[in-house]
């Protein structure tokens, strides 16, 4: 998944001239090839996401969860076809949803369970859509070498996570929602995202050592935090996983998680740093 992750995205960045340090102008669009993968990755997402809502007897309404959270997820790329600015796009596109979905509910299901589906499937839109749109805009407004940095920092941090929680691990980390964290794998975590976090900096020149060493152990806590949260989900759904899908991790949801939450702090992250 890591190779074919990074050739994807290197390829995106020979496509559009931003394989560079410093984005290019050469190209008026750019991220087309992960704008695609996120798409994928939003639809897989939701059907995952829609059977756990389903474990809870509420309905889940698919073809508008779908069809927003793309929309929302590839705000920033659509952005770039028109004359809006990012934040009304995602303003309208929020609005819409919201509208769409009072319509579905009264067409399929009158006025039974109103504020429950609505509210459950305003989840799922946000959830996936809007927090993945902003791992698109880090690529977009920032470039293809803090993406890949985000990316691995985060991703990293989960590998130091278990292996140092399943050397060390004794002292549990919120044990009534993720039994096997460890407060041993969460220095894992830090340690691996601060090594992988300087590593990109020295070899890109994307920010100072002490800025790296920051963002790895920022985004080691949050990226940790991040896949909490949804395990918070699978454990009110009764399932150790968000499907089976993916061999050794579960599901598309559970290789995702660790970066939905952590994309927008990074995307803030970056856009203080290029100030």
């Amino acid at each position: 998944m890591t190779v074919l992750f990074v050739g994807l995205m290197l390829f995106d960045g020979w496509l559009d001239g931003s394989i560079t340090s410093n984005i290019s102008d050469d190209a008026s669009v750019k991220g087309t090839i992960m704008c695609i993968l996120i798409g994928i990755l939003l639809v897989l997402g939701q059907l995952e996401l829609s059977s756990m809502v389903k474990a809870k007897g509420i309905r889940c309404f698919l073809p508008v969860t779908i069809a927003a959270s793309i929309i929302l997820g590839c705000s920033w790329y659509f952005n770039q076809l028109t004359s809006f600015a990012p934040h009304l796009y995602i303003y309208f596109a929020c609005a819409l949803a919201v509208c769409v979905l009072f319509d579905y509910q009264y067409l399929k299901y009158g006025t039974k369970d109103v504020i429950i589906n609505c509210g459950v499937n305003c989840f799922c839109i946000f959830y996936l859509g809007l927090l993945a749109a902003f791992s698109l805009g880090i690529r977009i407004d920032f470039g293809l070498w803090p993406l890949l940095m985000f990316v691995f920092v985060i991703k990293t941090a989960d590998i130091g996570a278990y292996t140092a929680g399943s050397l060390f691990g004794k002292h549990k980390f919120f044990p009534n929602i993720s039994p096997r964290k460890t407060w041993e794998g969460m220095a894992g975590a830090v340690i691996t995202a601060v090594v992988i976090s300087m590593l990109f900096s020295a070899v890109f020149d994307i920010m100072s050592w002490l800025l790296a060493v920051v963002f790895g152990i920022v985004f080691a806590f949050l990226g940790q935090f991040s896949d909490l949260a949804e395990s918070l989900i699978k454990r009110d759904a009764e399932q150790k996983d968000s499907a089976a899908s993916v061999p050794g991790f579960g599901g598309i949801l559970d290789v995702m998680d660790s970066i939905l939450l952590s994309a927008p702090f990074a995307y803030l992250f970056f856009g203080l740093l290029n100030r």
